[in-house]
């Protein structure tokens, strides 16, 4: 992949160059950088891997239900803050995960961590099991593994 995105800049340098014109100019490169990713992606069964740009689209893809994620969670929390009495349970529960590497498991506990409602209080040393203390556990704990489970599912294609 970082072929791929070196030979882009290549194509857009290029086009810089062959546009003749007096002072290089950002849309110039700009223009060149398109039409560099549109030669790439013509071509690329050639390289044998994945399109660069897959996975910046993955990775935008992740940031947006993480936005998502914190939009509702930050609503529940403000409901019980602002109702007149306070009928919270909190508790705290495991989720065994199928993330492997370091930075998969740290990527998951921050991304719970940020989003409130929850917070990642230990993780297991093998790296597979989150201790999770939740505001409200008998209510949102469903909601709480379904966004677990999108983060991980968003995690596992930025990564693989």
């Amino acid at each position: 992949m970082p072929a791929q995105f070196l030979l882009n800049l290549f194509i857009a340098f290029l086009w810089m160059v062959l546009n003749d014109e007096d002072v290089m100019r950002f849309p110039t490169f700009f223009e060149g950088f398109l039409v560099g990713i549109f030669i790439i992606f013509l071509m690329q069964r050639f390289f044998g891997k994945q399109f660069y740009l897959h996975r910046f689209y993955y990775v935008l893809k992740l940031i947006l239900i993480f936005i998502y994620e914190l939009i509702m969670s930050a609503y529940v929390v403000l409901k019980h803050i602002l109702s007149r009495e306070i009928d919270i349970k909190p508790g705290i529960f495991t989720y065994e995960t199928s993330l492997k590497s370091d930075w998969e498991v740290t990527t998951l506990a921050m991304l719970l961590t940020l989003t409130p409602g929850s917070v990642v209080m230990e993780v297991s040393p093998e790296g597979n099991v989150f201790y999770i203390h939740a505001l409200d556990i008998e209510r949102y704990k469903g909601d709480l593994i379904r966004s677990l489970g999108r983060f991980e599912k968003a995690i596992m294609e930025v990564t693989r």
